[in-house]
C-alpha cells in the first residue's frame, strides 16, 4: 500500500514512532477507525466557536496512557457538515484521545458535493483565509491549553486543514508567532494538503507527517517533491507517505467498496496515531 516514505535522519527513531502505543502494552489496529454509524460525540459552544467533541473511554487502556494530550482536529472544507469527519474525530478518541473538531466555517461549509450549481469555490476559499482562520484555531488551542489543561497537542488536517497544521507547528510556526506565545501544537500531521507553501512548511517548529495521495491535483507529484525538500531543509524530523490507489480526499472519504482505498483510509488514520504517540507520549 505505502509506495514511498521520505525521513529525515532524526526518524532513525522511527520504530518508536511506528509503535509508540507498544510501550503502553497495546498496538492500535485498523479496528479503531470508524467508518460508518452515528457519531458518538457531541457539539460545544465556547467563545464563538462549534466544536465537536469526542471523549475517550476512560475504560480504555489507552485513554490513561494519552493523558495530557489531545488531537485537534483540522478539517477540510466540508467540515462539520459531513459524518466522515465525526466518525474520523471518534476514531481518535477510540484510540485514547481526547478530540476536538472546531467549525472553521461558522456553519456553512462548502455542500458534499461542490461541483452543485451556485457554489463558488474561489469565493469560498477568499473568504476563508488565514485573516478569518488562524484566530479560531489559535482559540481551539487555548481552549485544549487553559479548560481541559493539556499540556501536548496533536493536529491533523486534511485537506484544507493540512495547511493550517504546518501554519501552527511549533512555537516558530508562521500563524502561531502571529497569535501569541501558547497558540501552536507540538506534532502535526497532513493528509492530501491544499494550498500549502514553501515558507508555511520551512518555519515548522515541531515534527511534521504527511499522509499523500498518488493521485491528487490539489498535491501533484511535483507539490510532493517540492514540499520533501523543504522539510528536509528545516530541523525538524519529518515523513511523507504515499499511498497506492488513492485520490484526492481518501484519508476522510475513501471509496470503502475499493479496498486498496479502503485501506489506505485505514493506514493513512494510523499513521497520524503513531506519529502522536511517537512526539506527543514522549
Amino acid at each position: 500500500m505505502r509506495t514511498s516514505s521520505f525521513l529525515s535522519g532524526a526518524l532513525l527513531l522511527l520504530g518508536g514512532a511506528i509503535t509508540g502505543s507498544h510501550a503502553q502494552g497495546e498496538c492500535l489496529d485498523k479496528s479503531a477507525v470508524v467508518h460508518t454509524g452515528t457519531p458518538a460525540g457531541k457539539e460545544i459552544k465556547y467563545a464563538n466557536l462549534t466544536f465537536y467533541v469526542a471523549e475517550p473511554d476512560p475504560r480504555n487502556p489507552r485513554t490513561k496512557a494519552r493523558a495530557g494530550a489531545a488531537v485537534l482536529y483540522l478539517s477540510d472544507v466540508f467540515g462539520l457538515g459531513i459524518v466522515e469527519n465525526k466518525l474520523l474525530a471518534d476514531s481518535f478518541a477510540r484510540a485514547g484521545y481526547l478530540t476536538i473538531v472546531p467549525d472553521l466555517f461558522d456553519g456553512s461549509p462548502a455542500p458534499g458535493d461542490i461541483s452543485v450549481p451556485g457554489f463558488n469555490t474561489t469565493e469560498f476559499l477568499a473568504r476563508h483565509n488565514p485573516t478569518t482562520i488562524d484566530p479560531k484555531i489559535a482559540s481551539s488551542i487555548r481552549y485544549l491549553r487553559r479548560n481541559r489543561r493539556i499540556s501536548r497537542i496533536g493536529a491533523p488536517g486534511y485537506c484544507f486543514g493540512g495547511r493550517y497544521t504546518f501554519r501552527f507547528a511549533g512555537p516558530s510556526g508562521v500563524a502561531s508567532v502571529q497569535n501569541g506565545r501558547d497558540a501552536y501544537i507540538d506534532a502535526t500531521y497532513a493528509a492530501h494538503p491544499s494550498l500549502l507553501s514553501a515558507e508555511e512548511i520551512l518555519a515548522i517548529g515541531a515534527p511534521a507527517s504527511i499522509a499523500a495521495a498518488a493521485t491528487d491535483p490539489l498535491f501533484d507529484d511535483d507539490a510532493r517533491v517540492a514540499a520533501e525538500k523543504t522539510l528536509k531543509q528545516s530541523t525538524q524530523p519529518y515523513r511523507v507517505t504515499v499511498y497506492s490507489g488513492t485520490d484526492h480526499g481518501f484519508a476522510v472519504r475513501a471509496n470503502l467498496a475499493d479496498p486498496e482505498q479502503k485501506e489506505g483510509k485505514e493506514e493513512a488514520f494510523l499513521q497520524a496515531v503513531a506519529w502522536f504517540d511517537r512526539w506527543l507520549l514522549a
